[in-house]
């Protein structure tokens, strides 16, 4: 699983998994911020923060490269996701804006995972970060789980 559709599926499996175990009160945006949260706190122990913060970035600027609005946010020096809520909460309006520019961001950060760490190496840290989610349900169309 490298290609940017798959990658797309499983971030938009991750975020309504998030979102709906999360309060329903909550605002939609922040299920962004809390995937990726999780994404950092599970890779920042396998691999640092210096190394997270290096694929964080660089999924940004790939990000980047389709959703220009992604410009105003920032990989903190700790890894940190800044200025996301305000890009989405400026956008709110056109909401299926907001949900893409979140969906980019963590998709591109999941296929670094995937290139750097492996399909199952990157699927173990997932499961650990979200027990509960359906994630090797994704070629079940074809027969075929992963």
């Amino acid at each position: 699983m490298t290609t940017l559709p798959e990658m797309r599926d499983l971030t938009q499996r991750l975020l309504h998994y998030e979102a709906s175990a999360g309060n329903t009160s909550e605002p939609v945006e922040s299920t962004t911020l809390r995937v990726y949260q999780k994404l950092r706190q599970g890779l920042g122990e396998l691999a640092g923060s210096a190394g997270f913060h290096a694929l964080a970035s660089r999924a940004l600027t790939l990000a980047r490269l389709e959703v220009p609005s992604l410009t105003g946010v920032q990989i903190g020096a700790d890894g940190s996701l800044e200025g996301m809520s305000a890009i989405e909460a400026s956008i709110k309006v056109e909401q299926n804006r907001a949900d893409e520019s979140g969906v980019i961001l963590i998709s591109r950060l999941l296929g670094l995972l995937f290139v750097f760490l492996g399909e199952a190496l990157t699927l173990n840290l997932l499961r650990d970060a979200w027990p509960g989610a359906a994630l090797d349900d994704r070629n079940s169309g074809n027969g075929r789980k992963s």
